[in-house]
């Protein structure tokens, strides 16, 4: 996975902003995360999609984080964060609420995108959440047919990831799900090279196969919204226009929804630019309250 491609400077500043990095323990397990921003102010948690981690937000959070600590964490089961016996909504829910509370703020700003999304909306539906707000970014709140079911399960009972050869190898065979051609090389590059790690035998994904078996949420798994939400939906993305219709009466009806056009399922890789936007507008509202 090679690009020649010059990368703005938007790009090149975030990047250049490198994250604090640390880690919380929930429930026997270490949970890693990055942060960026003053700290000891007003959190923002941001919540990365099944298989991904805490650095496919390093070129997002840093346009995030003028006067709030935004921190992006590994799920467990994800990046450099520890492995379960079993995984859950619930669980992941716990970690996010327990990063923000490692950061000083125990009612932070929760933005998820795709699995992140429905972390997101599952802390929001806790009864007294105590989250400022949550946002989840082209989440598929749906019924899954029997066949994606069962490619889930098959995979879920196999933790251990393929092995590479060598570093390019493995970055070679990096790819989205769904995949999409029009995706940023630049920001593609980023995110690939932090999702892979050497071991023994070569080198290997960063994440445990059987988070697969929990990364769903179907419409019977919402309840009425805790906090102030909204739903982002990608025009190319996974999240319809019927399903947003439907999380959105189920979490309580009013419930601001936000279309980013021409974007793919994986936002922050083919529109970064106005995901920041759309993050800063929600982030900023829901701030007013503090």
């Amino acid at each position: 996975m090679h690009t020649d491609e010059p990368v703005p400077t938007w790009f090149a500043e975030a990047l250049a902003r490198r994250p604090g990095t640390d880690q919380v323990t929930v429930d026997g397990c270490e949970v890693a995360y990055r942060a960026w921003g003053p700290a000891g102010a007003p959190v923002t948690v941001l919540v990365h999609g099944g298989a991904a981690h805490g650095g496919w937000w390093d070129h997002v959070a840093p346009h995030l984080a003028a006067d709030r600590r935004v921190v992006a964490l590994d799920l467990s089961g994800h990046g450099d964060s520890g492995w379960r016996d079993a995984y859950s909504l619930d669980t992941w829910a716990r970690e996010v609420v327990a990063v923000a509370e490692a950061e000083g703020d125990a009612e932070p700003v929760v933005l998820g995108h795709s699995m992140g999304g429905f972390v997101a909306l599952t802390a929001a539906t806790q009864p007294g959440c105590g989250l400022r707000g949550a946002a989840a970014v082209d989440s598929p709140v749906r019924v899954l047919p029997d066949s994606v079911r069962a490619r889930a399960r098959e995979a879920a009972s196999t933790p251990r990831s393929k092995r590479y050869p060598d570093r390019e190898s493995i970055l070679s065979r990096f790819r989205t799900l769904p995949d999409d051609d029009r995706d940023l090389p630049y920001v593609t590059r980023h995110v690939a090279e932090g999702s892979v790690r050497r071991v023994d035998d070569g080198w290997t994904w960063k994440f445990d196969q059987r988070i697969f078996g929990s990364s769903a949420m179907s419409p019977d798994m919402l309840g009425k919204a805790e906090c102030p939400v909204a739903l982002v939906r990608a025009e190319r993305g996974m999240a319809t226009p019927a399903i947003v219709a439907d999380t959105a009466e189920r979490l309580g009806g009013r419930v601001p929804v936000t279309t980013v056009l021409d974007s793919g399922h994986h936002v922050m890789l083919d529109q970064p630019v106005a995901l920041v936007a759309v993050l800063q507008t929600l982030t900023q509202m829901w701030s007013t309250h503090e």
